[in-house]
C-alpha cells in the first residue's frame, strides 16, 4: 500500500509539472494554510492523495492529480481509461456528489442529452442512471440513513428514489413555483434531523429552510429575505450534526447561521467566506466549499474556491486546500469528493500515515 501510494503521488507530481511547464508556468499560490487535520495544501507526502473523475467521450478517465485543488486535472498524459459510460456520453456541469452505504458513487450533472443522475461503484465503473425527462434541474443529491437517495430538483421538486432508481415520494412539483406547503422557488439541498425529518433549503427565489416530516408533510419553515438574523440571501446548502443543528449556507450573505431543529437560531458564524457546500459526517466531521467573490463559473484557470474542514463548536478552520467547487460530500469510508462546475468529480482520500501522526 505505501508503494502504491508513493508511485500515485510521484506521478501525479511529475504529470502536474510537466503541465505547467507546457502552459507556460505554474499556477498562482496563495497562502498555504495549516493542515493539521490532515487536509494539505502543499507536497503529497504531507496530506491527501487524490484522483480526478474527468468526464471523455465513452466514458471516465483516471487521472493522477497534485494535490493543489487549485490546479484542474489533466485531460492527458499519464490517464487511464476507467470502464466507459455508455457510448457517447460525457458529465454536464456537475452539481453534487452523493455516496450510498456501500459506497457507491452517485453523480448529478447537467447534460441534457443524458440521465443527468449516473451511478459508479467505489472504482468508478459504471453501474446505472436514470432521471432523463423526469429531473429537469439537477442541483442537489443526497443520500439518508436508511439509504434512499434525494434527488433536489431546482424546477421545484424533491424526489426520493432507491438505489435502483425506484421512485418513492415526490414533494413539490417540477415546474411550479411557490412560497407555500407544497411547492418551492427553487431549491438546493437537503437534510435530515435524527428523527428523521427533512429540511429542504428552499434558496432561489425563495430565502427559507422548509421542514416536512418523514412522510413527507409540511412541518413548518424559516426564512425571510435579507441579511439580518434569520434572514437569507441564497440558502444553498444545509446539514444536520448529531445534535441536531441545522447549518445552514447563506452564501450571498457570506455567512453560515446555525439554528436547532424548530429554526431557533443559535449562532452565526461570519469568517469563512461564501459558502457553496456543506457536509457533516456521522462523526461529526464538518467540511464546507467556499469560493471567492462570489465566482461560480470556475474554471481551471480561476483558482477559485477553498476546501475547509471545520471543527464544529468553534467554527475554527482546521486544515484547508485550494477547491473550484459547487459542493462537497464523502463516504462511509472517508473519502471526500467535490463536484464542480467545469464538469468534474474529485476524489481526495486522507493519507493513513499522515493522519496518524496528527
Amino acid at each position: 500500500m505505501k508503494k502504491l501510494v508513493l508511485l500515485i503521488c510521484l506521478v501525479a507530481s511529475v504529470a502536474v509539472v510537466a503541465e505547467q511547464q507546457r502552459r507556460g508556468g505554474g499556477a498562482p499560490r496563495g497562502p498555504e494554510p495549516p493542515h493539521p487535520s490532515g487536509l494539505a495544501s502543499k507536497a503529497p507526502d504531507q496530506g491527501w492523495v487524490g484522483e480526478a473523475w474527468n468526464p471523455h467521450e465513452g466514458g471516465l478517465l483516471r487521472v493522477k492529480v497534485h494535490l493543489r485543488f487549485g490546479v484542474e486535472p489533466l485531460r492527458g498524459g499519464d490517464a487511464k481509461a476507467w470502464k466507459s459510460m455508455p457510448a457517447g456520453w460525457y458529465f454536464g456541469r456537475v452539481s453534487m456528489v452523493a455516496n450510498d452505504l456501500q459506497s457507491n458513487v452517485y453523480v448529478l450533472h447537467r447534460n441534457g442529452d443524458i440521465d443527468p443522475l449516473v451511478v459508479f461503484d467505489s472504482e468508478g465503473n459504471y453501474l446505472r442512471s436514470w432521471g432523463k425527462g423526469v429531473i429537469g434541474d439537477p442541483h442537489g443529491i443526497r443520500v439518508d440513513r436508511e439509504n434512499n437517495v434525494w434527488v433536489v430538483d431546482r424546477a421545484g421538486a424533491i424526489l426520493k428514489y432507491t438505489t435502483a432508481g425506484k421512485l418513492l415520494m415526490t414533494i413539490g412539483t417540477k415546474g411550479v413555483r411557490g412560497n407555500d406547503d407544497k411547492s418551492f422557488g427553487s431549491p438546493t439541498d437537503i437534510a435530515w434531523d435524527s428523527q428523521g425529518n427533512t429540511y429542504i433549503a428552499d434558496g432561489y427565489g425563495n430565502s427559507r429552510v422548509a421542514k416536512f416530516d418523514k412522510n413527507g408533510k409540511f412541518v413548518m419553515s424559516w426564512g425571510t429575505p435579507g441579511s439580518g438574523p434569520s434572514q437569507f440571501r441564497t440558502v444553498h446548502s444545509v446539514q444536520f450534526d448529531s445534535k441536531d443543528r441545522a447549518y445552514v449556507s447563506d452564501r450571498e450573505n457570506n455567512r453560515i447561521q446555525i439554528f436547532d431543529n424548530n429554526g431557533k437560531l443559535l449562532k452565526t458564524w461570519n469568517h469563512l467566506g461564501s459558502t457553496q457546500g456543506i457536509w457533516i459526517s456521522p462523526k461529526d466531521e464538518m467540511y464546507i466549499l467556499t469560493h471567492r467573490n462570489n465566482v461560480e463559473n470556475i474554471t481551471a484557470d480561476t483558482l477559485a474556491g477553498r476546501l475547509m474542514k471545520i471543527d464544529l463548536e468553534s467554527g475554527k478552520v482546521l486544515g484547508s486546500m485550494e477547491s473550484p467547487g459547487h459542493s462537497v460530500n464523502g463516504s462511509p469510508n472517508g473519502d471526500i469528493f467535490v463536484a464542480s462546475l467545469t464538469g468534474n468529480v474529485l476524489r481526495w482520500m486522507p493519507h493513513p500515515e499522515f493522519t496518524r501522526s496528527h
